[in-house]
């Protein structure tokens, strides 16, 4: 399907209805197509996905730096 700038504007929810359910929606300056509306592809998060791969521990980054960590951190050493 294609419309109008100004039709987009006057329908935009039914254009990105129509985009979610697979038709292509190309938004048109006169008759000259400029722009699709397509859909943001939607991952999968999962949580603990690296549970078993991560191993020891972290930085403790609530601890203060030792003077030689500071140092480079401030770009004095």
């Amino acid at each position: 399907m294609q419309v109008t700038v100004h039709a987009a504007k006057t329908n935009l929810s039914k254009l990105i209805e129509a985009a979610l359910s697979g038709e292509e929606v190309i938004i048109a300056k006169g008759k000259l197509p400029v722009v699709k509306i397509v859909p943001v592809a939607q991952g999968q998060f999962k949580v603990g996905l690296l549970k078993d791969q991560l191993t020891g521990t972290g930085p403790d980054f609530f601890e203060p730096m030792s003077d030689d960590e500071l140092a480079l951190w401030e770009c004095k050493g």
